[in-house]
């Protein structure tokens, strides 16, 4: 069980038989009356963000999660297909738990799958992927010279912006936890 003085952000933590993960959290410290803490958490299986004040010093269950070093395969019409890195089983993941990080999955990528009660429900990405560029329009030349970004569009069908010197073909390094372009990956 954890206490509330436990709490911090990314803290997975059940409620109701559900698994929650800490979003945001704060120490309220009041003239009069006891202390609380006030909480926005995001159900794990649903994605549904709720807030939730807890009394100081309240006690919260320790969801039964379980961690599963994963690879992606591949999609087809119904969703994602990951193979478990230590029992090589596949696993078939639904595209509506998979949500944005669709966006971000590439063949090969290794990545963390979340179990609650045996059933995938989330995927924990690496903080950074790299990705190819599919399709962009080329720069001008002299235009690096502004600053500028132009839309691109990634092996994954994911649009990010770019600058203007970037072409076709190019390696980038994507934030997963952003969406944004970090750097060209040099061959």
């Amino acid at each position: 069980m954890y206490s509330t003085a436990e709490f911090r952000r990314g803290l997975k933590i059940e409620i109701d038989k559900k698994p929650f993960i800490i979003v945001e959290f704060q120490h309220v410290k009041p003239g009069k009356g006891g202390a609380f803490v006030r909480t926005k958490l995001k159900n794990l299986i649903n994605g549904a963000v709720v807030e939730k004040t807890f009394r100081s010093g309240e006690k919260v269950d320790k969801p039964d999660l379980l961690e599963k070093e994963m690879q992606y395969l591949y999609r087809d019409d119904q969703g994602f297909n990951f193979m478990d890195m230590e029992s090589y089983e596949q696993i078939f993941i639904d595209a509506d738990k998979i949500g944005d990080s669709a966006n971000f999955l590439s063949d090969g990528l290794e990545l963390t799958g979340l179990y609650h009660e045996g059933e995938p429900i989330s995927l924990e990405l690496p903080t950074f992927v790299e990705l190819p560029i599919e399709k962009t329009e080329p720069g001008v030349k002299g235009d690096t010279a502004t600053g500028g970004t132009k839309p691109a569009t990634l092996s994954t069908g994911f649009v990010v912006q770019v600058p203007l010197f970037l072409n076709e073909g190019d390696m980038l390094k994507i934030d997963t936890r952003t969406g944004e372009y970090i750097e060209r990956i040099s061959k």
